[in-house]
């Protein structure tokens, strides 16, 4: 049997049916060091696009089955997913091995039924595969964009409300490019042109980023784990609108702050990077495993001025009751600008989760409101784009606080004039970076400060 797309399978399974993430799956099962380098590539290309393809997959297997997908039994599921996947959408891939590849896993995972079962669907895909069809924009654009880019109906359809057709297709379409890696230069060791000859030793290579001064785009770059400058704590991961962040909080050497959802620590650390490791930062999250994270890249980094905290982000105006200079509430949120990063994300949304989120993020801005001193910043940030969590969560909130202030946002560096422009013919104070637009991650950015006493 053939080892990729065994071991492609297993990730799928691990996906699909434990709920694992998909990167976190796929490198641990790389990890085991059976694969070549050809064939460990070909891994991620089959789970990533498999997964990433998802309900396009789903849509397409139905034109060839007579009973429901759901009823076919899981691991089935996704043997079929994967050769529809190799017969449409991998062109280097040979319809016939596609086909008796599949037949080989489901010889392993089920009886005989199975493996006439999924030869008989995949063999009639090759042989009629217009019976796949996608409907073409005139007849349904919606649905023509939901198939083609392989989000859910719902989703285009918020998107559309959003944006209108022509830029909700460029959303939609962006989310299936190969996401770029942008590292943050750590300042505590070294300068941006330092670390650009640091990557170039180690066979990378990088251009500085246009939005951030720590920012490094990376261009060519092999297996992260190899980077000697990201091990050695020169540089953190961190997309370029994420850096900014930090920026607008504009933390100070010696003050005292708070990181309300901290993990994994990639603001965290760039905020103690700004004080110059010098103060006090209160790292806070709910999961312990999160928490070790954060305790991980602040080593990593050279950071000892962050205290992670096992706390709910809501209870932290009770415990640090006027107590912080700065608050950073980078808040959980529907990931809407951050799908092109997770290939399994788009799948797991609802709208009952959009709808949901609002109230815990309004939540957990009250509380930290309660943990700012006199005269003292709150940034408030999500990795969405859509208003009912940025823009009108922050209109709540200053409803019921007439002692706070929302200031214009404001970052260094080259796009400063960019994003001022932005802000005064929107006429608005908030910044909101989009895919589509931007071409970075989708990111909400909002500062207010308290009132001073008196």
């Amino acid at each position: 049997m053939d080892k990729a797309r065994a071991t492609a399978l297993r990730v799928l399974q691990a996906v699909h049916e434990r709920a694992a993430y998909a990167n976190v799956a796929l490198a641990q099962a790389l990890q085991r060091g059976e694969l070549s380098d050809q064939d460990r590539r070909f891994v991620t290309e089959l789970v990533y696009g498999t997964v990433k393809a998802g309900e396009t997959l789903d849509w397409m297997l139905a034109k060839y089955m007579r009973r429901p997908l759901k009823k076919v039994p899981p691991v089935v599921r996704d043997i079929l997913r994967l050769g529809m996947y190799q017969i449409f959408f991998l062109e280097k891939v040979p319809a016939s091995a596609a086909c008796n590849e599949s037949v080989k896993l489901a010889k392993k995972y089920g009886h005989a039924g199975t493996v006439k079962f999924v030869n008989a669907v995949l063999r009639a895909a090759v042989r009629e595969p217009e019976k796949a069809a996608f409907p073409s924009k005139e007849e349904d654009f919606p649905a023509y964009v939901a198939l083609t880019t392989s989000h859910p109906l719902w989703l285009v359809k918020k998107f559309i409300a959003l944006f209108g057709e022509a830029e909700a297709e460029a959303l939609c379409r962006y989310n299936q490019e190969e996401p770029q890696l942008t590292v943050r230069t750590n300042t505590l060791k070294g300068t941006r042109e330092e670390l650009l000859g640091r990557l170039s030793e180690e066979g990378a290579q990088g251009r500085p980023s246009s939005w951030t001064p720590e920012g490094v785009v990376l261009t060519e770059h092999g297996s992260l784990t190899a980077l000697k400058s990201l091990q050695d704590g020169y540089a953190q991961v961190q997309d370029e609108s994420s850096i900014l962040v930090a920026h607008v909080l504009d933390p100070q050497p010696g003050e005292m702050v708070i990181d309300a959802c901290a993990a994994p620590g990639g603001k965290t650390t760039h905020i103690a990077a700004l004080m110059e490791n010098r103060g006090d930062i209160y790292a806070c999250d709910i999961y312990a495993h999160k928490i070790r994270r954060i305790e991980e890249n602040a080593e990593r980094l050279g950071i000892t001025i962050i205290h992670p905290q096992l706390l709910d982000a809501r209870e932290a105006g009770k415990k640090y009751k006027g107590a912080a200079d700065r608050i950073l509430v980078d808040a959980p949120c529907s990931g809407l600008g951050v799908l092109h990063r997770k290939a399994d994300a788009r799948r797991n949304k609802t709208e009952d989760e959009l709808a949901a989120l609002p109230a815990l993020q309004l939540a957990i801005l009250e509380s930290a409101a309660e943990a700012l001193k006199a005269g003292g910043i709150l940034v408030y940030s999500t990795c969405t784009i859509v208003p009912e969590e940025n823009e009108l969560v922050v209109e709540r909130f200053l409803e019921t606080h007439g002692n706070f202030v929302l200031e214009e946002v404001e970052i260094p560096g080259e796009k400063s004039a960019y994003v001022k422009e932005t802000l005064r013919a929107e006429n608005r104070k908030t910044l909101t970076l989009y895919p589509q637009r931007d071409g970075t991650d989708g990111f909400f950015i909002s500062r207010l400060r308290k009132a001073a006493k008196g």
